[in-house]
């Protein structure tokens, strides 16, 4: 601790010794010799300083024109390789968060909610958007020149793993999880299987859940690095219980944080048979549930949501008993070691191998059946209705096929199937055991395939007439047609004549037989179905049927709410899978869709803090405005108005970026009653006259509340000021004086957007300035000229009224819409449009004064520059205007030109029609 003085006095000469050292490093004037000893000393410089200062200083000289070409160079190649210390992952991470300009204005409010702990990138969650992230992906997934992919990844790849075990807080561990995600795994080149990214992120995390995966190099380094003692008596370990632990926790944090399908079944493809056997783990101890089972049944939800179709799950239930290794091998395997996991004495899981010569297992019925039960839980949770219902089918025709070949006269037990052509009796176990489970689970769920349904239990009625196939397969094919007979929706006009026609001789045969268990139920369901029509609602016999389409998009909404609203804790695969499929209904038009209902589902996603789900939510509402722009719009504008002030300034500014969005997709379509609200909505924020009473009674309590700490701290005394205020001194010491002078202006900026005295916050007004300017030049004779003419008047009004330096944004946002009515002014005058109105040249000579007097000035050069630009499309306009339009053009042309006389007829001669040839008699 001595030495923090010194070094906190050197801190602020650090970017010139850095220059300094440089030049003698790199200058190519210098001769090998000065470059060699230049070089050494910069290393040890650069060796010293620890990261964050660092990267603050190189971040500074690498920006254009601060230091000669020939040192930018090896100054940015030493900026690029500080991730590879052992902080410097988090150190760019931290760096990208406090500089990029999304981060502006979030710092001082998660800064003062930080206190006096320990830096924190995350802040709170609140200094983390999606375009930092963006910035921190790209910059940590692009490899240095020089260095492999592969030597890269594995040189941040410890880092990258701490944050995803949570090391830095939640926010971080799913930021490192996109990074990974996005910019390496996202890429062909990068993110295959095999590929070096792959390698480095994704191969070690699969060969901790099964070590059938590792490839043989790693096998054969693992052997070579045992020196161990081993105890023969034991099962030798293939991966310690912590390492298993740890690798199913990482891979949940990969899979949930990022939202795309395609990754979640890229990985979990690989290790679904491991992440079942773990999500069924029977009675789990506590540190087991929490630690193995909660991660593995996420993971197996999430892809059984997505890829719970017959083969997925067929899988399952052909490796029912899982508990390890699989029976079936891959390809890709390079090892044949068998393995299972087992418990520890302390009562985790780890996987131990299997002797060379162990027999199989017992059977053990109770496993089976639990193990029956939680899948077919599963299958009813997380497959939509249409995927249950054809896993059932299957179960049923296999079962019943089996029935049908070994029925020689006697009865066929569910308990005791025999082996077939497509199975082995164990497999056929199982599948029986999860059938069994399905009919009590999702028994709602198994009438979704009506017509396949209804021709499979044609088949089995007519082959029992033939020959019985035993009471219990007559039971469960009675069960199923009481089950479609009963579903709230069921008309005897759904089912085929001919089928119809078999189900009701077969019920009257079957009641007739002397067959107690199955005849009194088959008398039941004769007559419930005779009867059937007559029991519905007389009201709703003039509805009609509903056609197959209504019945599919009904289906495919119903999936969609429960992948989007089912469960709150939908990662966010699930989420953007609801939304791709709700997208498709509302481009295809489903007449199912309630239109309201759905624009009120998308703010509540778009008001929730998850960029890449609100990138998506934005789109879909592009889409929707399509179709309905009326509700669309309202929805929006009412939440980017915000009367109740409830939202925060971010969560406006994202419904800001939806309006921008749907205005430039509806294109001519913006007209009408949406634009004049829409128009008028913004003019009222983008105004000097908002207020927000709530957001003033705010501001008096916490002024309040600094008033009464301020009181505090003075009957504490100094000492204790100067102990809160400690860290912030050092901050600034550590600062140059320019540095300081450019934080105090910037600190000046950031604390005049927001809310005064109840006003409207700037950066609010500045985007509503934005989205009119796209507004006048999406559809200018849509807004009016009314509302154009207001608009263009407060632009000028901003100009003239607030030149203070907090409101230079929007300033910059007023020049720019005035440009946008230009330009709308001139591209209609192109298109020859006719707008019913226009720019008189009284009204733009006084445009042009007011824009004259910025550019000379306004304190902002943006500003300045932005109204040069203005002045001179003003100008250009203006000249354009002269000449004559469209049609009037080619009619009159040019007449006469000083000095020169003008051949109209032969000027003219392209553009008239030609004339017939006349003929005329001469005398």
């Amino acid at each position: 601790m001595a030495d923090a003085p010194s070094t906190q006095e050197q801190k602020p000469n650090l970017i010139q010794e850095i220059i300094d050292v440089g030049k003698k490093a790199f200058n190519p004037a210098s001769d090998e010799v000065t470059r060699d000893a230049g070089r050494q000393k910069y290393d040890e410089l650069v060796e010293k300083v620890d990261t964050w200062t660092l990267l603050h200083a190189l971040n500074a000289l690498i920006k254009p024109d601060v230091v000669p070409p020939w040192l930018r160079q090896p100054l940015l190649q030493t900026l690029t390789l500080l991730p590879l210390r052992p902080d410097g992952v988090r150190g760019t991470l931290e760096l990208v968060f406090s500089v990029h300009p999304s981060n502006v204005g979030r710092a001082d409010s998660s800064g003062s909610a930080a206190g006096g702990q320990e830096a924190q990138p995350q802040k709170q969650g609140a200094s983390i958007t999606h375009e930092a992230v963006a910035v921190a992906t790209k910059l940590l997934s692009s490899v240095p020149a020089g260095m492999t992919a592969e030597a890269w990844f594995a040189g941040i790849s410890g880092q990258v793993f701490a944050l995803m075990d949570g090391a830095a807080g939640p926010d971080l561990a799913r930021t490192a999880a996109q990074i990974v995600g996005f910019g390496i795994l996202g890429k062909k080149a990068l993110g295959a299987p095999g590929a070096p990214g792959w390698n480095v992120y994704v191969q070690p995390l699969l060969e901790r859940v099964n070590p059938s995966l590792r490839q043989e190099s790693s096998v054969q380094k693992e052997e070579g690095e045992e020196a161990k003692v081993i105890d023969l008596s034991k099962p030798k370990v293939l991966v310690e219980a912590d390492a298993l632990q740890q690798g199913i926790q990482r891979l949940e944090v990969l899979v949930m944080s990022n939202p795309s399908p395609g990754l979640c079944k890229r990985i979990l493809g690989r290790v679904i048979l491991q992440i079942w056997a773990l999500a069924s783990w029977s009675n789990p101890g506590e540190a087991v549930q929490k630690s193995v089972r909660t991660p593995a049944k996420r993971l197996l939800r999430a892809y059984l949501q997505l890829f719970g179709n017959l083969d997925s799950v067929k899988l399952l239930i052909t490796n029912l008993t899982c508990k390890g290794s699989s029976t079936t091998s891959r390809p890709s395997q390079s090892t044949t070691t068998s393995w299972r996991y087992t418990t520890t004495a302390t009562g985790a899981v780890e996987i131990t191998a299997l002797p060379a010569a162990s027999q199989p297992p017992d059977l053990d019925w109770m496993d089976i059946e639990y193990r029956a039960t939680t899948l077919a839980e599963y299958i009813s949770d997380a497959c939509s209705a249409e995927d249950t219902s054809s896993i059932f089918l299957s179960l049923l025709r296999r079962w019943v096929a089996t029935a049908e070949k070994q029925q020689n006269g006697g009865d066929i037990s569910l308990v005791s199937p025999v082996e077939t052509e497509s199975g082995t009796p164990m497999e056929d176990l199982m599948e029986v055991s999860v059938l069994q489970k399905l009919m009590e689970k999702a028994p709602d769920k198994l009438i979704s395939h009506f017509d396949q349904l209804f021709e499979l239990i044609t088949q089995v009625l007519e082959a029992d007439a033939k020959s019985p196939l035993g009471d219990e397969v007559v039971n469960v094919v009675l069960s199923l047609i009481n089950l479609a007979v009963t579903a709230p929706t069921f008309q005897k006009s759904d089912i085929k004549p001919r089928e119809l026609q078999v189900v009701e001789q077969s019920l009257e045969r079957l009641s007739q037989e002397d067959r107690p268990d199955v005849s009194g139920t088959a008398r039941n369901l004769g007559m419930l179905l005779r009867y059937r029509d007559e029991l519905d609602d007389p009201d709703d016999k003039g509805k009609g049927p509903c056609t197959a389409r209504k019945v599919e998009d009904r289906k495919t909404y119903n999936l969609a709410m429960s992948y989007i609203t089912g469960d709150k804790e939908n990662p966010p695969p699930i989420v953007a899978e609801g939304l791709k499929l709700l997208s498709g209904l509302v481009l295809a038009e489903s007449p199912i869709l309630d239109i309201t209902a759905v624009a009120v589902l998308l703010s509540n996603l778009l008001a929730e803090n998850e960029d890449y789900i609100n990138l998506q939510v934005v789109k879909l509402f592009t889409q929707l405005a399509n179709k309905h722009p009326q509700t669309t719009m309202r929805e929006i504008l009412d939440h980017y108005l915000d009367a109740q002030e409830k939202a925060t300034t971010d969560t406006r500014l994202r419904f800001g970026e939806a309006l921008v969005q749907v205005i430039e997709r509806l294109g001519q379509m913006f007209t009408g009653d949406v634009a004049q609200q829409t128009a008028e909505t913004l003019l009222s924020i983008a105004g000097r006259r908002g207020h927000r009473p709530k957001t003033l009674a705010r501001q008096a309590r916490e002024e309040r509340m600094r008033k009464l700490k301020d009181e505090k701290k003075k009957r504490l005394g100094q000492d204790a000021v100067e102990d809160e205020d400690e860290d912030m001194e050092d901050e600034d010491e550590e600062a140059t004086e320019e540095e300081k002078a450019n934080n105090d202006i910037l600190s000046q900026i950031v604390q005049g957007w927001e809310s005064k005295r109840g006003s409207e916050d700037v950066r609010m007004r500045t985007s509503a300035l934005s989205i009119l300017g796209a507004a006048l030049e999406s559809h200018l004779a849509g807004v009016g000229p009314a509302l154009a003419s207001a608009t263009v008047d407060l632009c000028l009004h901003v100009l003239a009224l607030e030149p203070e330096l907090d409101r230079a944004i929007l300033r910059r946002a007023a020049v720019i819409t005035i440009l946008s009515f230009v330009r709308a002014l001139a591209a209609a005058r192109e298109q020859s449009v006719s707008l019913g109105f226009g720019l008189t040249e009284e009204s733009r000579a006084d445009i042009r004064r007011s824009l004259e007097y910025v550019t000379a000035t306004d304190s902002d050069g943006l500003v300045r520059e932005h109204a040069m630009d203005v002045v001179e499309s003003l100008d250009a306009w203006g000249a354009m205007s002269v000449l004559p339009q469209g049609t009037e053009a080619a009619g009159q042309g040019l007449t006469r030109i000083a000095g020169v006389r003008v051949d109209s007829d032969l000027l003219g001669q392209q553009q008239r029609p030609r004339q017939r040839p006349r003929i005329e008699e001469i005398e």
